[in-house]
């Protein structure tokens, strides 16, 4: 089916719908609403409320509709309607509001970012604060249900879909647009639900996609279905939905149903709406689906009393929660310490080890067989050795299938494992990476590759949400991925491919960060991120991927390498020197004959203070060196912990050698006087012993 872009307005026959469902999930979420609106909101009992009123019907014709066994949705802040129709408890729901313990976060994150680990039926991924960070999660999601179907042989998946729900603001972000992209060249079982409600806040939907109306606009988009219609009418809106996701159920194939909503509320509460007409909200107000819903039921398929009945107990249920909520204490303040990285308690879920995979016996001690390799080949045949162990390894990226990664660190692995494991991917970082974060979630490995570090600078939001996630959900979501990444210079430099700024990474929580500097130490850290439970950073050097010092024998195809381990380059009693990735050699050149020591840290995150300390302590000086720029380089950061628990032990300041606060110059010779030579090194190390 090479194109599907026909809009449907109205909805097949009737489909089968459970509307005293409807109406009792409908009547719990308006008074959710109220007595949050009326009640919590004032008392400052609720900090952050966004009403789902006008939202609300459409979203729970979508939820009863979610039946398959590895269905997931990703919502967005309006999407409570929807959580309850797949069983969300109103007491979480509430004490989540109020940022009480339990709930979606156990009150880590605002109560309008949604999850749902659900062991009963529907998963609602873990949703972000930025608009349009839904997108492409869900569809590496959907990505993963396709191959546990297909590659993995698993018939329980070959029904299910991956569904995302955004507003008529979300289609203008690289997020959707990335899914988009992405759900239609692979052809995947994704389902792109737009409310659209008029208004990005204040801003006009005319403004976020010519004349206001996505579906129109995607009329030509190759290998989407196109559906569009009423979302306050009943018959219409059920109808729609219910094609919808039998489409993409049946076909496998990507769908976008717009329907029209109107926002009832304000954006959020303290949002007063002046900027709206008085006609306008006259008009939208005309538009509310509940009393539309009353006049679908009412007296045709049940009486006004058991309407007005299910009003009265959705009230009780209300208040009831109200006060089971209230009566959750706050978690202790300390606990927000916990759950940053995996600590032992397995994640509900994501990653591998939720579905009861244990990593294969390890050994921390390198045991040299063979000739020296570059890292290069060690990289690559530690993801050979460990995607032929882990089926459920993914690497994907652009060029990294036939023509094998622009540094050659994947050439042959298509060739070997397939083109469904091995894959090139659209030029989205935002959508690499989103991607592997709904496919970590799926329960896959995804090893993704950023061609250059400059280039991640398009997936720094969907990179900071992985590396957040477990800890705002409170260990119920993890995405363990491990992302590979060249930075450096080599032989020559520029702004755009020669960029390390790894303090980017050190910086945002929950993520790991390797920089090995040689081929068993690259080997070592990339066979334990492949088989730990938590995200990884893991950056390349492009100047020591060939570098004749940076070859090294096989370790052996156990080895593991500990994160946080450091290694003693060099020994000596005059001083310290602190480094890291490709400026290792040099530092090992420059100290020769000089008596220091030489550390070599092989991980920023976490990194060996205690190594480092202990050496300062005998040494009393420290020169730290990298490549990085020198103002807020990470240098800085381990000059603090020196100068903070090691400062009696100095006998002068702490120094730094590394780039100045410029980019990465491309001239060689410009870049040859500003990245820390041998040379230099020695200068600057030979001051600080005469201080």
């Amino acid at each position: 089916m090479a194109r599907q872009a026909a809009a449907l307005v109205h909805g097949s026959a009737a489909p089968e719908v459970d509307w005293r469902a409807v109406m009792r999930h409908m009547a719990l979420s308006r008074a959710l609403d109220e007595i949050e609106e009326t009640r919590l909101v004032p008392e400052r009992k609720v900090l952050y409320q966004f009403s789902a009123r006008g939202h609300d019907m459409a979203q729970i014709l979508l939820g009863l509709q979610l039946d398959g066994p590895h269905d997931a949705v990703c919502g967005y802040y309006r999407s409570r309607p929807l959580l309850l129709a797949l069983g969300v408890d109103p007491v979480d729901a509430l004490a989540s509001a109020m940022g009480r313990s339990g709930g979606y976060s156990d009150g880590r994150d605002i109560g309008v970012v949604f999850n749902f680990p659900n062991r009963e039926g529907t998963i609602a991924l873990p949703m972000c604060g930025g608009v349009g960070a839904q997108f492409t999660p869900t569809a590496g999601w959907a990505q993963a249900l396709e191959y546990h179907a297909e590659v993995l042989g698993s018939t329980a998946h070959r029904r299910s879909i991956a569904v995302v729900l955004g507003g008529d603001g979300a289609v203008a972000s690289n997020g959707f647009w990335s899914a988009l992209t992405i759900a239609t060249t692979k052809r995947l079982p994704m389902l792109f639900y737009v409310e659209d409600n008029g208004f990005g806040i204040s801003v006009p939907s005319t403004l976020q996609t010519p004349g206001g109306n996505i579906a129109a606009n995607l009329g030509a988009w190759q290998g989407l279905k196109i559906l569009s219609g009423d979302g306050t009418n009943p018959a219409e809106a059920a109808g729609l939905v219910a094609d919808a996701v039998a489409f993409v159920r049946d076909e496998r194939a990507p769908a976008l149903l717009r329907l029209t909503v109107p926002r009832l509320e304000g954006h959020s509460f303290q949002d007063t709406q002046a900027y709206k007409p008085a006609a306008l909200v006259a008009a939208e107000q005309a538009r509310d689906p509940w009393p539309k819903l009353r006049a679908h039921l009412v007296p045709g398929r049940i009486s006004a009393s058991e309407w007005d009945a299910a009003i009265a107990r959705a009230a009780q249920t209300v208040e009831a929660a109200r006060i089971a909520a209230e009566a959750r204490p706050v978690s202790d303040p300390a606990s927000i310490l916990r759950h940053v990285f995996y600590e032992g308690e397995i994640q509900q879920v994501g990653g591998l080890m939720p579905q009861g995979w244990t990593p294969p016996p390890a050994d921390d001690t390198p045991r040299p067989q063979g000739q020296r390799l570059n890292m290069v080949t060690a990289i690559r045949r530690v993801l050979d050795q460990e995607m032929t162990a882990n089926p459920r390894m993914v690497i994907f990226g652009e060029d990294v299938g036939p023509k094998g990664g622009v540094h050659a660190v994947t050439l042959g692995l298509q060739e070997r494992h397939g083109a469904a494991r091995v894959f090139d991917t659209s030029l989205s970082e935002e959508g690499i990476i989103g991607r592997a974060v709904g496919m970590a979630l799926a329960g896959l490995l995804p090893v993704p590759e950023i061609q250059f570090r400059k280039y991640a600078e398009p997936a720094t939001e969907q990179l900071n949400d992985c590396g957040s996630m477990r800890w705002r959900t409170n260990n119920r979501f993890a995405a363990p991925m491990v992302v590979r990444m060249p930075v450096g210079f080599f032989k020559c430099g520029d702004p755009w491919h020669s960029q390390t700024n790894e303090v980017a990474f050190v910086h945002s929580p929950g993520w790991k960060v390797a920089v090995p500097s040689n081929a068993e130490d690259a080997a070592g850290l990339l066979r334990g991120a492949l088989r730990g439970n938590d995200p990884v950073i893991f950056l390349e050097h492009r100047a020591m991927l060939d570098h004749a010092w940076a070859r090294r024998a096989w370790p052996g195809d156990d080895y593991i390498l500990p994160f946080g381990k450091a290694r003693m380059v060099a020994q000596g009693e005059r001083a310290t020197i602190v480094t890291w990735g490709g400026l290792v050699d040099r530092c090992e050149q420059a100290a020769q004959g000089l008596s220091v020591d030489v550390i070599d840290l092989r991980s920023l995150v976490p990194w060996d203070r205690e190594a480092v300390l202990a050496s300062v302590a005998r040494t009393h000086r420290c020169l730290i060196v990298h490549e990085d720029l020198r103002t807020a380089g990470f240098g800085a950061e381990i000059a603090a912990v020196i100068a903070d628990e090691a400062f009696t032990d100095l006998d002068a300041p702490v120094a730094r050698l590394t780039m100045p606060d410029i980019p990465s110059p491309h001239n060689p010779a410009f870049l040859d006087w500003a990245v820390p030579s041998v040379a230099a090194i020695r200068d600057r190390l030979t001051e600080l012993l005469e201080f």
